[in-house]
């Protein structure tokens, strides 16, 4: 199975500019994953629980650059759960007037 969880949407301090340490800014993270489903199984990744994960290190972290913090959240979710093809994609909607910034792995 191949999971998306896109457009989840939250504030938070990211950035290396001076007014980026201080006032939360709002950003923007696309995810997809696959994994091995069965019926004959009860597991299953709960989409909540990583979406969780992601918000609580993102606004724990402070991450200067989406760089990193794109590595850390990868190593996160991949410690945390049995999937593969992680795909993650940070936007800064606001940072820049004429153009979304976004980075991905």
């Amino acid at each position: 199975m191949k999971v998306y969880i896109e457009k989840l949407t939250f504030k938070a301090i990211i950035g290396i500019l001076p007014f980026e340490r201080v006032k939360k800014q709002k950003i923007i993270i696309d995810i997809s994953f696959k994994y091995t489903f069965s019926k004959k199984s009860d597991e299953f990744i709960d989409y909540s629980v990583v979406s969780a994960l992601i918000k609580k290190t993102m606004k724990k972290k402070k991450f200067k650059l989406i760089e990193d913090a794109i590595l850390t959240l990868e190593k996160k979710i991949y410690k945390e759960f049995n999937l593969t093809n992680l795909q993650i994609k940070i936007s800064k909607p606001d940072i820049l007037k004429d153009c979304l910034v976004s980075v991905s792995n």
